[in-house]
């Protein structure tokens, strides 16, 4: 579950990029982020999964107030929650496994263990064939795809994803979409922002539209 309280973000300079949002994600549940670009979609994703801290409010993520947690805690707290990000983010000096296998690695992981959930996220992007494939000759699809299964490799309960089809054609967007549901099927609780109405009402759930700031909706789609 994920409940935001009265959360607002204010960067250094002043920038305020979320006022008074408030919102409860079920366990399981997805929720789709929108607004304009610099509306605080970002900032939104991040406080969820852990990489920033709110400035005001609290931000509670499967019974834990994110705002309250030391760092090592909030550290074993991220463990659980894949973050794809926009831009990406791979190691193109590796090969397609050892990106994925990263976050397996940063826990501690062995070998065996290691490799046996690489291509099992791989599988279930369907890039198995590509394990040794270097970044740079995956196609923009591949490459999103790859993400998404660096993402999963820890078996998160919590799938975040900053314009996860943004740079994508309509054909990779909407097979990137899908991935997205079949994980909220399985019982992994989804956020993402996007920009396109379309994916808007492919994907349902819970949409929380963002505004210099603000939560104006948190309607159910679906």
């Amino acid at each position: 579950m994920i409940q935001f309280s009265a959360v607002a973000k204010r960067y250094p300079g002043g920038h305020e990029a979320l006022k008074d949002v408030s919102f409860t994600l079920a366990t399981g549940g997805l929720a789709v982020v929108t607004g304009p670009s610099g509306a605080g979609k970002s900032t939104l994703l991040k406080l969820a999964a852990g990489i920033e801290r709110a400035t005001r409010g609290s931000v509670v993520v499967n019974g834990q107030n994110l705002s309250s947690l030391g760092e090592t805690p909030l550290a074993v707290l991220r463990r659980h929650v894949g973050f794809v990000f926009q831009d990406h983010k791979l190691l193109f000096d590796r090969s397609a496994g050892e990106n994925v296998a990263l976050p397996l690695r940063i826990a501690g992981a062995g070998e065996a263990e290691t490799w046996r959930r690489v291509r099992a996220a791989l599988d279930k992007v369907g890039l198995l064939a590509k394990e040794r494939a270097m970044p740079i000759t995956l196609s923009g699809g591949e490459q999103q795809r790859l993400c998404i299964a660096r993402a999963i490799v820890n078996r998160p309960s919590l799938l975040v994803a900053d314009e996860p089809t943004g740079n994508l054609d309509a054909e990779s967007g909407r097979a990137i979409l899908e991935l997205f549901l079949s994980f909220r099927a399985v019982g992994v609780t989804v956020l993402l922002s996007t920009h396109d109405e379309a994916n808007v009402a492919r994907l349902g759930g819970q949409r929380l539209a963002i505004r210099d700031g603000r939560v104006e909706t948190g309607e159910a789609l679906a």
